[in-house]
């Protein structure tokens, strides 16, 4: 698989190659916050929130929209007020009651463990969100047993009905709910703030901008016959690394490895010196194979920094994060290995997080297109799913 970076700077066959339409999905990331925004709003959350703060919140995502329940996990944190976790498939913890609150996500309202979760939790007596397709399984679940279900809008491409191309559409009412459970300060404010800067975004990352000048394009172009090891420095750089990783192999069929300090620096770092891994000594070699058709794929540092706080934590966590940040990259060039920096801009930790996750979505998607690959449709996930059903 050869990257054309001709394509790359060709809006009008980058289109071509993009029946689906992938990037006019991403493109359309703010609008997706919006109106799902006013779909939650339509849809009434009192019936999950007049009680208060439930004991628990339980979320139940996988596959493409996995994502929210880490999203909704880093934005409770450590202070919140209850304890938030994340399920992907059955069974529903045996201490899940009528005082807790389940959360079940799937853009389809079909698949298997947020459904039957949603049944299960619906069972015992939980409050129940879901989120996904009006007139699906999951809908009537929720609405046969008094929950609130906000419907996701209908797509215009089918890259749009992509779970993983859908993400704000999932994630806001997510988000909106735990605000107004006061389970996080990700008020609608912060939503339409991140929905300004994925427009933002979206106009940089744009088709018909030169690689030269497009961040995404660009890092394309770095993780080209690549194995990308996506390290990111805390906790909303965690959750981005997570992202990427995802969209990689699902968009790009590019296997990657995931990493967030400071817990995983030991395991980022002994691979630089595994085979995959350009030793300094080597920087002549010739970077083909025997047949001399392909490049030797090498591992390409991609790390996530977070902006800086204004202020450090109390006890200087952040600074001595970064401190182990500087010391992978350090090490990775020292070893040879090639080092991709990406940095998150201030502001709340969803605007930051919506950074990092519009670069890498787009990236993921250049990368497919420009190597030939249909973002949207992997015949061997096909496959799977014809033999497990």
């Amino acid at each position: 698989m050869s990257l054309d970076e001709q394509l790359l700077d060709n809006a009008e066959a980058l289109a071509g190659a993009d029946p689906s339409g992938s990037l006019r999905a991403l493109a359309g990331a703010g609008a997706q916050v919006r109106i799902a925004l006013t779909a939650t709003a339509e849809a009434g959350l009192h019936p999950v929130t007049a009680d208060g703060r439930p004991r628990a919140v339980v979320v139940a995502s996988l596959g493409g929209s996995a994502v929210v329940g880490d999203v909704l996990t880093l934005l409770a944190g450590s202070g919140s007020p209850v304890p938030v976790s994340v399920r992907r498939g059955l069974p529903l913890p045996g201490w899940v009651g009528p005082l807790d609150m389940l959360v079940a996500v799937s853009m389809s309202g079909r698949a298997p463990g947020p459904l039957g979760l949603a049944a299960e939790a619906a069972r015992r007596g939980c409050r129940l969100l879901t989120v996904g397709s009006a007139d699906s399984p999951l809908a009537e679940v929720s609405t046969r047993t008094g929950g609130v279900h906000v419907p996701v809008a209908p797509a215009a491409t089918p890259a749009g009905r992509a779970s993983r191309m859908a993400l704000w559409s999932l994630l806001t009412p997510v988000v909106a709910a735990a605000n107004a459970l006061g389970l996080t300060d990700a008020s609608p404010a912060v939503l339409q703030r991140v929905a300004d800067r994925l427009d933002v975004l979206a106009d940089t990352y744009r088709p018909s901008s030169d690689a030269f000048v497009n961040p995404a394009k660009s890092l394309a172009l770095e993780l080209d016959s690549s194995l990308p090891v996506v390290l990111g420095d805390g906790d909303v750089t965690g959750v981005a690394a997570s992202r990427a990783v995802s969209m990689l192999a699902r968009t790009a069929r590019v296997p990657a490895m995931r990493g967030a300090l400071p817990d995983d620096a030991g395991d980022v770092v002994a691979t630089f010196g595994g085979p995959f891994a350009a030793r300094p000594e080597d920087i002549f070699a010739d970077p083909y194979d025997d047949s001399g058709s392909r490049p030797i794929p090498r591992l390409r540092l991609v790390l996530l920094r977070d902006a800086a706080p204004s202020v450090d934590r109390p006890d200087g966590s952040w600074l001595e994060t970064s401190r182990t940040a500087d010391a992978v990259r350090i090490t990775a060039e020292e070893a040879g290995v090639r080092v991709t920096e990406v940095s998150a801009e201030p502001g709340h930790p969803l605007e930051r997080l919506a950074d990092l996750v519009s670069l890498t979505d787009f990236a993921a998607v250049y990368l497919a297109l420009a190597s030939g690959v249909d973002p949207l449709t992997s015949p061997h996930v096909a496959d799977l799913r014809d033999r497990t059903r």
